[in-house]
């Protein structure tokens, strides 16, 4: 995003810079081109930066750029040079004697520079490939001088986790496909998709991601997105439920190549063959020069292994001492495999991690970064965070959420910039700097969120939310921006929290999964009395998994609260989106086109779906108590209502799945999955009838 001191334009640009010439800077008019200079040595992430910025030139004025080994006389120019500084990923521009230098001293930094001067100078949105957003056409692009020294970034390492991709992995058709044995992910998101998710967060000075929610490297489609990532000079990484590159879905691909088996999947009981496939999979890792390693020990489908190996020792010691035994295996994994002297490695204490470190139970290796984790996603971190005693042999970072499709937010954005400012302010205060993942999910819901987390962790300090704010709504809506803010914050202010906690209830993942099983129980409840009964038990029965659920990810939950105490909460949150949507509606026709578009998308569409999704949730809890007042005329009425409800979310995605482009972008909604909700409640209609 533009920042304010370089606006208006011409007021920056009639500043003289101290100890350069006057001569100014013409990349492009009428009579004349820039050539771009590239010496022979730049790197593959220089030159796919420069091509982008040739192309952001090509929009902007109709005419392309050439690229040169040296200028040429009486030819401006644009000199392109990474020059080793002590200081990784910083840049410079500026103008001397009519040209213009960007210079990195790092490959990284060159690249920053570059989409540095296509944001500010040439007015390119970094998300334009998601928002539709294009730069204005000019004939000539001419400064008179053009100054710029970047920072040291707060975060060191500042990255993005597309995770709960189902959006993304199905928009393209006929890309790769996953072995895997699971609802979710089968295809693999298409190679040029994943290039412009690297492009972007490049774009906005992000330098790391794990491109997927699982990534079994030996298939060459998924090798493919590290591939991508790592030309453009990124770091990868890996997620969580797959330390050392290795889910549970990996490990038994291997085996079942190998020999046929299907062993156990656990450290515990089978714990040479887990070894084996780590150091396959290590192997093939480290052929790649900016791995970040991600350590640790997890099950099936981002769950604790023993849940699936009842034979797993039963006290929270003796599963911390299972899981720092894995650790240090795998440390001495990566010596062994990665020739770097110091490779960067990271554990991340999400779940029953966080809970075993509490509790003292983790024995976490030297020169780790320990990274934390938020709970109930964007809303606070886990009480770990405040409670572990920061050591001066390991760095730390966090983990955060825009996006958790177990919880929400997943189709729509929900955290605001002040809340995940308010949040990440409490890691910098810690020194908890070195790593921060957000996870962006599919990334185009949460384009507000991703572009204030982007200033927030390359410069924490000169920061500020108003601000920000200001200038990200006036950009996009101009004489309107004051009243486009307004109706956003309503939106924000709309959910309800937790008494408790103070952490969201209904989100739309929330809402989603509340009335998904208020559908199972009433059709029960409707036509089978004894499993009626068992789900009842069930609900009263304590479990691993619910014992793992309550202790390690509680705040994702909605709280244990009667259907009529439900009820009083989806109102008051109904209404509150209510009054977001009366406002938007006034604010819509007074909007050109292009504002109108993205407001449509970014904003009513949003709207819309947590609207149907609220009343879907409001007429089932109504005819689940209609139902225990054996009322089944209005058991019937209020399942019709529901049905007409979620109609009105599937609204909101039709209005998002626009311009043309985006047409199949809700191909792949199998996580939320709208359509299945509407059908489970015609099915329970049709049991009335």
């Amino acid at each position: 995003m533009k920042r304010l001191l370089l606006i208006p334009l011409m007021l920056w640009c009639t500043l003289p810079a101290f100890g350069q010439q006057k001569a100014p800077f013409v990349l492009v008019s009428q009579s004349q081109r820039a050539v771009i200079v590239l010496t022979g040595d730049e790197t593959e992430p220089v030159r796919l930066a420069v091509r982008d910025l040739i192309h952001d030139v090509e929009k902007i004025t109709g005419k392309t750029l050439g690229t040169a080994n040296k200028k040429m006389p009486g030819q401006a120019a644009v000199f392109i040079q990474t020059k080793a500084g002590s200081a990784p990923e910083q840049f410079e521009l500026n103008v001397r004697n009519g040209d213009l230098y960007i210079t990195g001293t790092n490959p990284l930094g060159t690249v920053f520079g570059i989409y540095y001067f296509a944001e500010q100078y040439l007015g390119v949105d970094p998300m334009y490939f998601w928002n539709d957003r294009m730069p204005r056409k000019q004939a000539v692009l001419r400064w008179e001088t053009i100054q710029y020294q970047s920072k040291k970034p707060t975060f060191k390492y500042r990255g993005w986790f597309i995770n709960d991709e189902d959006l993304l992995t199905e928009w393209y058709a006929n890309t790769g496909r996953r072995n895997i044995d699971y609802p979710f992910y089968q295809q693999v998101a298409a190679p040029n998709l994943i290039a412009k998710v690297c492009e972007t967060a490049l774009r906005l000075q992000f330098n790391l991601i794990i491109p997927a929610s699982f990534i079994d490297i030996r298939n060459p489609a998924e090798a493919t997105l590290i591939q991508e990532a790592s030309k453009r000079g990124l770091f990868v990484s890996m997620h969580h439920v797959e330390p050392m590159g290795v889910s549970a879905f990996s490990y038994f691909n291997y085996w079942k190549a190998k020999d046929g088996s299907s062993p156990l999947f656990s450290y515990f009981s089978n714990r040479e063959k887990v070894e084996e496939v780590w150091r396959v999979y290590a192997r093939e890792w480290a052929k790649y020069p900016n791995v970040i390693w991600q350590i640790g020990l997890r099950g099936i489908a981002d769950r604790p292994m023993w849940l699936a190996d009842p034979n797993t020792p039963q006290t929270d010691a003796d599963r911390g001492k299972l899981i720092s035994d894995a650790m240090a295996f795998q440390m001495r994994l990566i010596q062994e495999v990665d020739p770097r002297p110091n490779p960067p490695v990271t554990t991340t204490l999400w779940a029953e991690g966080s809970v075993l470190n509490q509790a003292g139970h983790l024995r976490i290796p030297e020169k780790v970064t320990v990274v934390f984790a938020d709970n109930s996603p964007g809303w606070r971190w886990q009480a770990d965070f405040m409670q572990t005693p920061r050591s001066q042999k390991n760095t730390y970072g966090v983990y955060y959420h825009h996006q958790l499709w177990g919880s929400g937010p997943h189709l729509v954005q929900i955290v605001p910039p002040a809340q995940t400012y308010k949040v990440l302010s409490q890691a910098v205060q810690k020194g908890d700097t070195t790593y921060c993942i957000l996870n962006v999910s599919n990334v185009r819901e949460f384009q507000l969120g991703i572009a204030a987390s982007a200033e927030m962790l390359r410069d924490f300090a000169g920061f500020d939310t108003r601000q920000f704010n200001d200038q990200w709504f006036a950009e996009r809506f101009g004489s309107s921006a004051k009243a486009v803010a307004q109706a956003y914050q309503t939106y924000f202010d709309s959910f309800v929290l937790n008494d408790n906690t103070g952490t969201p209830i209904l989100m739309d993942g929330q809402t989603a999964s509340l009335g998904a099983g208020m559908l199972t129980e009433l059709k029960a409840q409707l036509t089978d009395s004894v499993q009626y009964q068992a789900i009842l038990k069930n609900k009263q029965t304590e479990t691993e998994e619910s014992k793992w659920i309550k202790s390690a990810i509680g705040d994702m939950r909605s709280g244990d609260l009667s259907l009529s105490e439900q009820l009083v909460r989806v109102v008051r949150q109904r209404e509150g989106l209510m009054r977001a949507d009366a406002l938007a509606i006034k604010i819509a026709p007074q909007l050109t086109p292009e504002q109108r578009l993205f407001f449509e998308v970014n904003f009513v569409a949003q709207i819309k779906i947590m609207l149907g999704l609220e009343d879907w949730l409001m007429h089932l809890i109504q005819a689940k108590l209609a139902a225990d007042a054996a009322d089944k005329s209005s058991v019937i009425q209020h399942l019709q209502e529901a049905t007409r409800a979620i109609s009105l979310a599937q609204q909101g995605k039709a209005l998002s799945a626009k311009p043309e482009k985006w047409k199949d972008w809700y191909r792949g909604d199998k996580k939320l999955n709208l359509a299945r909700k509407e059908a489970l409640t015609n099915e329970v209609i049709t049991l009335l009838n």
